[in-house]
């Protein structure tokens, strides 16, 4: 009779190993079965997976949709991204904001800012979009307390902080924050480098504060959802 048991490192393997597997499985089954996203849309994803140089930053169906779904719900019209990219979440929550919306969305990168703007060009739901080029913390202090409904945050891990921070003042009471990779592919749970210590230590943060209800959610890379009491 063979011998079951794991030794603990090998049984530590196996389980992260079946969980890489179950994961990818699962992330695909979730946007086989999420509603597609507009034509342009799946136009910018096929180009930032195909011709950036950092496609794991794209945001994607499912996030996509949720954050569509979150706008709808809430009833957001004054929205502010930070971190552009090439436009994927911004453009995506544009389309599902009323005619008097408005996102303003950051980016530090020209060359990003420039692919992002190209997009926005092409369609009707640009007219709602507002991109500020340069150090988001910089421009977030620019922007006046209690008038944003929702602000999504996904840029420089180790800003998180300070983004946090921004975006608590310039919310109105009631009003959204989504973190995206609040899960740092799973660096938090043993950080080594600086932007998954930033991440383990934002996560504790928020999870501390007490101006806010929050929410830990498990889509793609982690999104922390918080609500200013």
């Amino acid at each position: 009779m063979g011998n079951n048991t794991l030794d603990s490192s090998n049984r530590s393997a196996a389980i992260y190993s079946f969980m890489d597997m179950v994961a990818k499985e699962a992330e695909e089954y979730a946007a086989e079965h999420t509603t597609p996203m507009s034509a342009l849309l799946e136009e910018i994803e096929t180009y930032t997976m195909t011709k950036t140089a950092f496609p794991g930053m794209l945001t994607g169906r499912v996030e996509g949709r949720f954050l569509q779904t979150i706008v709808r719900l809430s009833g957001s019209r004054h929205i502010v991204d930070i971190g552009t990219f090439t436009g994927y979440s911004a453009l995506a929550m544009a389309e599902v904001m009323p005619a008097d919306g408005e996102i303003t969305t950051i980016e530090h990168n020209a060359e990003h800012a420039g692919i992002a703007r190209g997009f926005f060009a092409r369609t009707h739901c640009g007219s709602k979009i507002t991109l500020l080029a340069g150090e988001a913390i910089d421009i977030l202090k620019t922007l006046p307390d209690a008038k944003t409904d929702l602000v999504f945050i996904d840029a420089d891990k180790q800003n998180y902080r300070n983004y946090y921070e921004e975006a608590m003042r310039i919310l109105q009471p009631g009003g959204l924050i989504l973190a995206d990779n609040a899960l740092w592919y799973g660096r938090i749970f043993d950080p080594k480098d600086d932007d998954s210590l930033a991440m383990a230590a934002f996560n504790e943060l928020v999870k501390a504060d007490n101006r806010a209800e929050k929410l830990f959610l498990t889509i793609r890379d982690g999104i922390y959802l918080i609500r200013k009491r």
